[in-house]
């Protein structure tokens, strides 16, 4: 069985939401990872350079417990990139913003907007690996009653990428 490409070439919907001004350069990458103090993993590089950020036509990733969005599944409406409103890097709307603002754990970087508008997403983990190694991908959610929810989706970013579903499933 041949291995699903790691961004398939109609991973990107058509939509510009999400969509991030200019290219995401290595310069551009260097300079998010100065400001954030993590290393940006591969797989989020390359699918980087195939549309810095925006809405992916596969949006739902499946969950072996129920999430506060759905009883086998998170839903996922962006992937953000660099610069812009919302890119990562962004003093505007970007994850040290979106930590702060809604009490997200500082651990590593929200990378993926779900539809809740700002309760619940998606992010690199960098607690068990530091700021320099290849982070997991959690869905943290804050609309809780005590601390934050964290729930594991992968152990990497390529495989968060490759577990993405058409909604609906």
């Amino acid at each position: 069985m041949a291995k699903k490409a790691l961004v398939p070439t109609d991973f990107w919907d058509d939509s510009d939401y999400f969509v991030s001004p200019g290219q995401a350069t290595p310069a551009r990458v260097k300079q998010a990872e100065e400001l954030l103090g993590y290393h940006l993993p591969a797989a989020y590089q390359a699918l980087l350079r195939t549309q810095n950020g925006g809405t992916p036509r596969r949006t739902r990733f499946p969950t072996a417990a129920p999430t506060s969005w759905a009883d086998d599944h998170v839903a996922l409406s962006g992937i953000r990139g660099l610069g812009g409103q919302w890119g990562i890097d962004s003093p505007e709307l970007g994850s040290q913003f979106t930590m702060a603002e809604w009490g997200y754990p500082a651990i590593g970087i929200v990378v993926g907007e779900c539809p809740s508008a700002g309760h619940d997403a998606i992010m690199l983990d960098y607690s068990a690996c530091g700021p320099t190694g290849e982070p997991q991908v959690i869905h943290v959610d804050v609309e809780t009653e005590g601390e934050p929810v964290h729930t594991l989706l992968a152990t990497s970013f390529g495989e968060f990428l490759q577990g993405l579903e058409q909604f609906p499933g």
